[in-house]
């Protein structure tokens, strides 16, 4: 059914005269007596009546016009959908706990007039289709890994580099530090079931062990936080890594430590991407906000893979 000719139909309506919908449409009333002519032939009813007073409904007119509004409410919410000032803006994040989600919680507090659509994409090649093919507009990564830059139409800007601190049960040797520097983390098991290989991630603890000689374990299922925060409860052997500003809940009973890692302190480099022509007006409201006050890339005494990109 051709949008044009209920838009007519219901311009007609409203006028209640032919020749006052056209002037309302910029269009002759041939064209309107065409469009209706059209629409009835579609439908196979006749939809108006000339009366001396001007256009008139017929029953099954009366029967179409409320379907014709809403098919003309839905087609609007469509195209407003996509339309870069009309829709939210689409960020992803890749998970709800991470500090990136705590980012966009914080724009959305400094900003709450822009629309947000906040949502998680897993592996970076997955972000940066999606990026390309206008999908989302924006997308917190690690840059990229090894050996896979990113394309030259996608743009990235460091945005928070997060500390990583050791998660410990109340039981393990290294509970009761207030701090652990990284070589007194040799030999120690660090459990992280959540590293998949491929990933941006799984290349940056790749090179935090090849680094400092640490001993990461990513054996067995991946059961999600929850299970991890048992295990590590449970088990004084294993301890595991946790960035500074996630956030999560584990029972009090658990008694599990956060502890700060020094010397250096690894840090993890998340970056905001975006594809170079987006033209969402919000996305350099978002890049604003992120980047005002963040602190010089590669702080005395922190720790980042060589492959990380600077800053733009």
């Amino acid at each position: 059914m051709d949008l044009e000719t209920v838009r007519t139909f219901v311009a007609v309506t409203e006028a209640g005269q032919f020749q006052k919908a056209a002037d309302d449409l910029s269009i002759t009333q041939q064209a309107v007596s065409k469009r209706v002519a059209a629409l009835e032939r579609a439908l196979g009813v006749r939809l108006f009546i000339r009366a001396p007073r001007g256009a008139e409904l017929t029953i099954d007119g009366r029967a179409f016009l409320p379907h014709a509004r809403e098919l003309l409410r839905v087609a609007e919410r469509a195209a407003a959908s996509v339309r870069p000032d009309r829709r939210p803006l689409r960020v992803d994040v890749i998970a709800s706990r991470s500090a990136q989600s705590g980012l966009m919680r914080d724009f959305h507090r400094a900003h709450p007039g822009i629309e947000l659509d906040v949502m998680m994409l897993f592996d970076i090649e997955t972000a940066v289709t999606a990026l390309r093919s206008g999908a989302i507009d924006a997308s917190f990564r690690a840059v990229a890994a090894p050996g896979r830059p990113l394309p030259e139409d996608i743009e990235s800007v460091r945005v928070l580099d997060e500390p990583l601190q050791l998660l410990t049960g109340p039981d393990h040797a290294l509970a009761s530090a207030r701090s652990v520097t990284v070589a007194e983390l040799v030999g120690h098991r660090i459990w992280m079931p959540g590293i998949a290989p491929g990933t941006e991630w799984g290349a940056y603890y790749d090179d935090l062990v090849a680094e400092f000689g640490l001993t990461i374990e990513v054996t067995g299922p991946n059961f999600g936080s929850d299970a991890l925060l048992d295990t590590i409860s449970d088990t004084p052997a294993l301890a595991t890594f946790m960035g500074e500003h996630t956030r999560l809940i584990w029972p009090a009973d658990h008694g599990l430590r956060r502890i700060p890692v020094t010397d250096p302190t690894p840090v993890y480099p998340h970056s905001l991407l975006w594809h170079r022509d987006n033209p969402h007006p919000a996305l350099a409201t978002l890049r604003t906000h992120l980047t005002a006050g963040t602190a010089t890339r590669d702080t005395a005494g922190t720790w980042v893979p060589g492959w990380v990109l600077p800053r733009r």
